[in-house]
């Protein structure tokens, strides 16, 4: 087989390989732990690995040779109307661990769809009903028309604004029902959207100092910068699917640790107009203060409401409109409060910061660090020295 080991081809092979085996192994994650999330995330990588294959293999001269060059001519390798909707899909089975695709949503992938048949018409058009090509007559690989690059553009850009509205829409569901929200930001997501970010303007960028898509000789750096983006993506998400896969796995559902509770996006949390609302915020105050009920770290908005025999709801609205904060800020503000109780009584004298912050109810220092700012104004270390001073 024809492939010439240049200094081009040989650097986009080797990320071709990569992009296969992780592909590969997404695949096989997903199917051993039955995680559609790694699932979507494989046919991502997959695709992008696709994307690179045309100049890989055109820079090892495969479109110097006729049956070569054919290949590459009738097989759509850039699906670039399929990359957007598999980001979205990805994200929202990352972010609701019931998500299933419905029939509704397969209008998604229809221009995807109809490109595959465009392909196969050209093909059937130009090997079996003529003689001679037709729709290949000018030489030009179609999966380079400036036409279909521009909309592959347009539609990767579209799926990722949805996919980020859905991630905020997730945040904001998160931090109304959970006590432990900066544990499940997924925030590998967001370095993930960073990432696809800089991949379109890099797209837009050659677009203008190469309008003529189609041409090899100044696409290199493209490719090649994609092909190290692309990269990051495939060997971070296979991490952090190894890192959720192992806690899942370890752990009772019973007693499943904040990492692993995923919050149904369908979930919305409305304000409305309470009666008794002084009645409700004293038995919420009288949970924190007396039953000291912040000290679960895995507090969530549906255990307050059982403890009080009414709905979340109800929880939720009484948090928002009485005390003007979020359940997740509620929550840490109490447990706050009790860290600098402790820190006044001078625990730490035997006890590290952490230690008193997981006793506290805290999950992390991270949290702890950014809950303690958030509510003081000082880091828990300033705090102490402002303490030390008084």
């Amino acid at each position: 087989m024809l492939f010439n080991f240049g200094p081009k081809s040989s650097i986009l092979l080797i990320f071709f390989f990569h992009g296969i085996v992780f592909s590969f192994l997404l695949f096989k994650k997903g199917k051993q732990t039955d995680n559609s999330a790694s699932k979507w995330l494989s046919l991502f990588v997959l695709l992008c690995t696709l994307y690179i294959t045309p100049f890989m293999l055109g820079y090892a001269s495969w479109y110097s040779r006729k049956i070569y060059r054919e290949i590459l001519f009738f097989t759509p390798f850039q699906q670039v109307l399929l990359i957007g909707p598999v980001l979205f899909f990805y994200t929202q089975s990352l972010l609701n661990i019931s998500f299933k695709l419905s029939k509704k949503q397969y209008i998604h992938f229809v221009p995807a769809f109809l490109y595959l048949i465009y392909s196969l018409i050209i093909f059937i058009t130009d090997k079996w009903v003529l003689s001679e090509f037709y729709f290949y007559a000018d030489g030009r690989d179609k999966d380079f028309d400036l036409w279909y690059q521009i909309a592959g553009l347009l539609s990767m850009v579209f799926y990722l604004v949805l996919s980020l509205r859905v991630y905020a829409n997730y945040r904001k569901i998160v931090f109304e029902t959970v006590s432990f929200a900066d544990s499940i930001l997924f925030k590998w997501l967001k370095h993930f959207f960073i990432v696809f970010l800089c991949i379109l303007l890099l797209r837009v960028l050659f677009f203008i100092l190469n309008p003529e898509w189609g041409e090899f000789g100044r696409k290199f750096w493209y490719y090649l910068s994609f092909s190290m983006l692309y990269y990051y993506i495939a060997l971070s998400g296979y991490s952090n699917t190894i890192k959720a896969s192992i806690s899942i796995g370890d752990i009772p559902t019973d007693t499943q640790e904040p990492e692993t509770i995923i919050v149904p996006l369908e979930d919305k949390v409305t304000e409305t107009i309470l009666p008794d609302a002084d009645l409700w915020k004293q038995k919420l105050l009288d949970l924190m203060l007396l039953e000291k009920l912040y000290k679960n770290p895995s507090l969530t908005v549906s255990d307050v409401a059982t403890h009080l025999d009414t709905t979340p709801k109800l929880i939720s609205s009484i948090v928002n409109s009485g005390f003007k904060m979020n359940f997740n800020d509620f929550i840490n503000y109490y447990r706050v409060e009790a860290v600098k109780e402790q820190l006044k009584k001078g625990v730490q004298e035997n006890k590290t910061l952490l230690g008193i912050a997981l006793e506290c109810g805290f999950n992390s220092k991270a949290t702890f660090n950014r809950a303690f700012k958030k509510h003081t104004a000082l880091s828990p270390k300033e705090f102490l020295v402002a303490l030390h001073k008084s």
